[in-house]
């Protein structure tokens, strides 16, 4: 895999993007509600932004940085094409589904060795931190473990009577009707809103009898198994919600319906587990990385 050697760009907060942008800096708002305060210190010094958008503000790098000839490279590392056949079966076999150079899986594995890596120079750990942030967004998007239709981008359907890819809807429009009912754009404060209301139900309401066991595969001493049973739990309701029916069956139809009815809870959990889960995977990496630098101090 290839490895990044140069510094990263301004840390102010990008414009948002209509999982899509939303829905990653919804996923860095939850995160933020649940990190340690070691945690938030050491990203807050690292990334050099002690707001409380120090982790949103760098959700949605990775999407730009890929059109970039410096980390071009990394397009692949967004997704895992399981070449299942959905919706008799689904699974993600790791050696016949990871391209060579990488997939989603793989990276999450990367970007935390190198995290944790103390040789590497700190411009290094940046980059790591912004791919670790929003690749763990993208592997709980079903359609980010799917290889019918290049993830779904070459199924052509409707959401509320404008035509669209599929792979579009689960990015963007489902989310955006769930939380802005029809508003056009939504951008930082809608995205803190409902991290906000997403952290009530996993602190309190529907979430909350279920939380310990979306941590049951979490292990920072194998990033490799616990981001694939991360990518085979997603991957496997594009059986059952994403294409019940398979992909000729949805191809031109309208998913403003009945469709959105059942797909949007499974977007809302999807965004709940994965910055609940960005934020454990954070809080490890840091107590790794104060074990390390006491065990440096004591020598």
């Amino acid at each position: 895999m290839k490895l990044s050697t140069l510094a990263i760009g301004a840390t102010a907060l990008p414009a948002a993007q209509a999982w899509g942008g939303f829905g990653h800096i919804t996923v860095a708002y939850i995160a933020s509600n649940f990190v340690s305060k070691d945690t938030a210190s050491f990203f807050q010094g690292l990334l050099r932004n002690d707001t409380q958008e120090y982790l949103a503000g760098v959700a949605t790098w990775a999407d730009s940085a890929r059109y970039s000839k410096f980390y071009h490279f990394s397009g692949i590392f967004h997704f895992i094409d399981a070449k299942d056949s959905p919706p008799s079966y689904c699974g993600i076999d790791l050696e016949r589904d990871c391209k060579e150079d990488g997939c989603v899986v793989s990276a999450i594995q990367n970007y935390t060795t190198r995290l944790l890596d103390p040789t590497l120079p700190v411009y290094e750990h940046v980059v790591a931190s912004k791919f670790l942030i929003h690749f763990i967004g993208d592997i709980h998007q079903p359609l980010h473990t799917e290889d019918v239709a290049r993830g779904g981008n070459g199924i052509h359907v409707k959401f509320n009577g404008v035509e669209l890819n599929l792979h579009h809807v689960w990015d963007t429009s489902i989310a955006e009707k769930l939380v802005g009912h029809g508003r056009r754009r939504l951008g930082y404060a809608e995205a803190k809103n409902w991290a906000d209301t997403l952290t009530t139900e996993i602190n309190a309401g529907k979430f909350n009898t279920s939380r310990d066991a979306w941590l049951e595969a979490v292990d920072l001493a194998d990033p490799t198994s616990t981001a694939l049973k991360w990518a085979t739990e997603g991957n496997a309701y594009v059986c059952t919600t994403v294409l019940p029916e398979g992909p000729e069956a949805i191809v031109g139809q309208e998913l403003g319906g009945d469709y959105y009815e059942k797909a949007a809870p499974v977007i809302e959990l999807q965004v709940a587990k994965a910055g609940y889960r960005l934020a454990a995977w954070l809080d490890l990496i840091v107590a790794r990385i104060s074990s390390q630098s006491a065990k440096m101090g004591d020598l």
